[in-house]
């Protein structure tokens, strides 16, 4: 009688398994599509803007660059950076300095 039951939970086991296996491939199938139909509605704006495909890296890149500058946790990294650059310059000009006084 133990084994009768043992079998019908292994039965199933391997039915929900199944039932798993064909909703995962359900799932991609769908994901797919959906990134489908967004690359469809991309495609279509672009097309819309009327932008030259030769321009239209720059155009994105333009784009990129305006929304990071708009973002304040990317200002701030620019701050950070600029900073960095402009602590370069002056240790440069410092060692400049030190150089034209031995000469």
């Amino acid at each position: 009688m133990a084994k009768g039951k043992t079998a019908k939970v292994s039965a199933a086991i391997e039915k929900a398994r199944i039932k798993l296996a064909q909703q995962q491939a359900k799932i991609k199938s769908l994901e797919n599509k959906h990134t489908e139909l967004e690359n469809m509605d991309i495609v279509d704006i672009v097309r819309g803007m009327k932008i030259p495909l030769n321009e239209l890296a720059a155009v994105l890149q333009l784009v990129k660059s305006e929304a990071a500058l708009k973002s304040p946790r990317i200002l701030s990294q620019l701050d950070e950076k600029l900073m960095e650059e402009n602590d370069i310059y002056e240790n440069d000009s410092d060692n400049m300095e030190d150089i034209d006084k031995e000469e």
